[in-house]
């Protein structure tokens, strides 16, 4: 799997074909794997890619991977420097079990989350349906909240980015940190 060639550095370079490019220099994409970080962004006409450039990317030669982005017509041809960037630190998030000050730093964030969704409060609902169904699919979670599943889905990824759930390979688990917002006095659904 290519992902897996970044982490260990054997791929340091990516081409995609984007109307515009969807990171920039600098940047870090999160993964499964860990996190990828986005040294360079550059339009490239595909004339100008060498066979190291093929390589570095992963692709026994130009003609290769020409194909790949002939698979996308449309758009401007972006070369990528790629390489790892660490750990997720969501990972380690999840193992935090927050007290005092940062539990109610926390709870201030799912309050604020809360107060302003168009349909109420939903952040302790979550976690409970979490908690007490982990490993069922998204879908059938976001149906138990009457919701499209992209909208579910998005909602947990607010909840994963505070460190509070985990994804599985099918659905989700609560962290010990989720557990721990769900064990707190007064905050359940």
């Amino acid at each position: 799997m290519t992902l897996e060639r970044i982490m260990a550095g054997e791929v340091t370079l990516a081409f995609r074909r984007w109307r515009r490019p969807t990171v920039r220099a600098g940047g870090t994409l999160r993964t499964a794997l860990g996190v990828v970080a986005v040294r360079s962004v550059d339009p490239v006409a595909v004339a100008d890619i060498s066979e190291e450039d093929a390589r570095r990317a992963g692709y026994e030669n130009t003609a290769e991977l020409r194909h790949f982005l002939s698979g996308r017509p449309d758009g401007q041809v972006f070369r990528m420097e790629l390489g790892p960037g660490g750990a997720d630190p969501r990972v380690a998030l999840r193992d935090e079990v927050p007290a005092g000050e940062q539990l109610s730093e926390l709870l201030s964030k799912l309050n604020k989350k809360d107060a302003t969704s168009k349909r109420g409060p939903w952040t302790r609902a979550f976690l409970a349906e979490i908690a007490a169904r982990p490993g069922v699919r998204a879908a059938e979670l976001a149906e138990r909240f009457g919701l499209a599943t992209p909208v579910f889905k998005a909602d947990v990824r607010k909840l994963k980015e505070l460190g509070l759930t985990e994804s599985l390979e099918v659905g989700y688990r609560l962290s010990a940190r989720g557990r721990a917002v769900l064990d707190t006095p007064g905050e359940g659904p």
